[in-house]
């Protein structure tokens, strides 16, 4: 059976924005630094935290394991078997100890040895699976090989892919209208005390599900092969985002409570927005990107403008994050970025297509 000898771009692409996250997790919210007077490795000397729970170390060993995991592959074939084990490994304690150093000086996080080796256990965890899997995955008939079946090659098309992955992850911030990214009002003066009918936030919601439900599909479509099912595929990316959806909500709120976030504006404008993605699929490709990206700015521009509704408001007020409190941070701020780092994606597919039908035209014209 043929290996594929290549590198996966899309792993080193992962694995890059993987450990990113770990980063901005690990340090959020990034203020307050004090020198307390410690010194930077003065916690591996120290004894076992007083409040720690099974939760946590768990939480610890499952951070790393696909950092582990990606960083196998995403090394290959620079590094292979046990030499891109080791090093993976080694690579993944190290960035777990600088992390814990630098929370040190954060007088909301706490630095701790435990938290090492529970970092550790998941990295050695994910590079064995990493090492194991390596086989399957980079092998000609493998996802590797699904992938470039399904989505057109080139390194440009695998960041779009990333930014596909990270819109998934952002679905599991439960503090946003379904599908409801780039929320920056935060940034701007308190919304006012206005009250609203309850119909005005059913049309806001269906109105930014069915924006982003739309933009979403056009953005798989963008990246995919000529001749390849491409509503199928954006409607398995929407089906696959409802229910990220509904574990998000599961998990961070209660089993009671997966479905919350289904609500007549949340359904209807998902149904609309997909109904709409499968017609403009016949669209050029030009056309198609320009329809996603004025897609992407209506809904960014009506989640920040809608009043914020008080119903979801004060359900969200009674709710407790507790372990998942740098979680969130970490979803929210992926949410808000994300239809911007979209936008400028498409803005630089259509760019390219500019610039190569220019071309096509010049030298027909010589």
């Amino acid at each position: 059976m043929r290996i594929n000898e290549g590198p996966s771009y899309l792993a080193r692409y992962l694995a890059t924005a993987y450990a990113l996250l770990i980063v901005y997790a690990s340090l959020h919210p990034f203020t307050g630094w004090v020198h307390n007077g410690a010194g930077p490795f003065a916690w591996l000397v120290m004894g076992r935290p007083r409040f720690i729970t099974t939760f946590d170390l768990s939480v610890n060993v499952l951070a790393y394991v696909p950092l582990g995991f990606l960083g196998v592959l995403a090394i290959f074939p620079l590094l292979r078997g046990r030499s891109a084990a080791v090093t993976v490994f080694l690579l993944s304690v190290t960035l777990s100890a600088a992390l814990e150093s630098l929370q040190t000086y954060l007088p909301t996080r706490y630095a701790s040895n435990v938290d090492l080796a529970a970092n550790a256990a998941g990295a050695l965890l994910g590079v064995l699976v990493g090492a194991a899997g390596s086989r399957l995955l980079l092998r000609d008939e493998g996802l590797q090989a699904l992938r470039y079946r399904l989505f057109s090659t080139g390194g440009r098309v695998d960041m779009g892919l990333v930014l596909l992955g990270l819109w998934l992850f952002s679905l599991l911030n439960p503090e946003t209208l379904l599908f409801g990214n780039g929320d920056l009002r935060t940034l701007f003066q308190t919304p006012s005390g206005r009250l609203y009918p309850a119909e005005v936030f059913i049309r806001v919601e269906a109105a930014v599900a069915g924006a982003n439900a739309l933009a979403v599909c056009l953005f798989v479509g963008s990246i995919m092969r000529p001749g390849q099912p491409a509503r199928l595929v954006m409607l398995v990316i929407l089906a696959i985002g409802l229910l990220v959806r509904t574990a998000a909500y599961g998990l961070l709120f209660s089993p009671q409570e997966l479905l919350l976030w289904v609500t007549p504006g949340a359904l209807f404008g998902t149904a609309v927005g997909a109904v709409l993605a499968i017609l403009a699929a016949s669209l050029p490709p030009g056309a198609r990107l320009a329809v996603a990206g004025s897609a992407l700015m209506l809904a960014a521009a009506v989640v920040n403008f809608a009043p914020e509704n008080p119903y979801f408001a004060a359900f969200l007020a009674e709710w407790r994050q507790g372990h998942f409190l740098n979680f969130n941070g970490l979803t929210r701020v992926v949410s808000a970025a994300w239809p911007f780092a979209a936008l400028a994606y498409l803005m630089s597919l259509a760019n390219d297509r500019s610039q190569r039908r220019n071309g096509s035209d010049w030298g027909n014209s010589s």
